[in-house]
């Protein structure tokens, strides 16, 4: 169970570096206030009433109805921050707290099995074989 949430967590991880580090555009095309058409990374199909909207405009001294929105979200450059972009004070937690964490875990490698030393008993005779009680 640890490990299936351990991989979904670096999964999720994964996504979230890949989509923050993504830019994204999104054109819209209102006519009025309805959104008629809304597109990724492409411009934004018209509704037909801007070609209608520039003949009246001709007669007539008024705008038209529709209008187009641009929503350009950048993505991000830098992934890794530098230890020098850091001020003295959060330098100075940062190593305090590593150095800290590191010699508050002891080392898996340190920690001895018990029974390493000890051998089992020595086998005289098989009592399952003798007795004929087998778990199937």
């Amino acid at each position: 169970m640890h490990a299936v949430l351990h991989k979904m967590g670096a999964l999720a991880l994964a996504f979230m570096v890949l989509f923050s580090t993504m830019s994204f555009a999104v054109d819209m095309h209102f006519c009025g206030k309805t959104l008629v058409d809304l597109k990724f990374y492409q411009q934004a199909d018209s509704c037909g009433m801007e070609m209608a909207g520039m003949e009246m405009a001709s007669d007539k001294a008024e705008s038209h109805c529709c209008s187009d929105v641009v929503l350009v979200i950048p993505g991000q450059d830098d992934l890794q921050a530098s230890f020098d972009t850091l001020s003295f004070e959060q330098q100075t937690f940062l190593v305090s707290f590593v150095h800290t964490y590191f010699l508050l875990i002891p080392d898996l490698e340190e920690a001895q099995d018990p029974f390493m030393d000890y051998a089992p008993p020595p086998l005289i005779r098989d009592v399952q074989i003798l007795d004929q009680t087998f778990l199937i």
